[in-house]
């Protein structure tokens, strides 16, 4: 499965890689990790339909991971779903608001994010498998 990771940040593009690592859950497929730093490159990815999840830094600038969240889930057919990296727990609400499918918090813990993402992954397969 191709996992998306948006930040303009590659400290937080490595930390969200490492988390995920090649297989966040043993019942899940491997992963291909596909980097993006920029709202541009992220919309044409996700416009692509290739991608399978995607997880983008609320924090990023000057697009931030909340707004592209909600403008995806508004444009784009068949979209993955997402988990928002947010910066602090109070931001809770703006993620209600992105429409975003799973939320962690900072700092990262590499588990909770890993069985964000094999949660968001296993939905991904339930929902094509049903869409057949």
């Amino acid at each position: 499965m191709r996992v998306l990771v948006y930040s303009d940040d590659a400290s937080t593009r490595e930390k969200v890689r490492l988390a995920i690592g090649r297989r966040p859950a043993a019942d899940v497929p491997l992963v291909e990790i596909v980097e993006c730093a920029t709202q541009p490159a992220v919309v044409k990815r996700l416009d692509s339909g290739d991608i399978d999840v995607a997880v983008l830094d609320g924090e990023a600038a000057p697009a931030g991971g909340m707004g592209i969240s909600r403008q995806a889930k508004d444009e784009v057919h068949d979209c993955p779903p997402i988990c928002l990296i947010i910066g602090r727990r109070d931001d809770r609400w703006l993620a209600d608001w992105s429409r975003a499918d799973a939320v962690v918090a900072q700092p990262l813990d590499p588990m909770a994010l890993a069985e964000a993402v094999a949660g968001l992954m296993r939905a991904r397969s339930a929902s094509r498998i049903a869409a057949r």
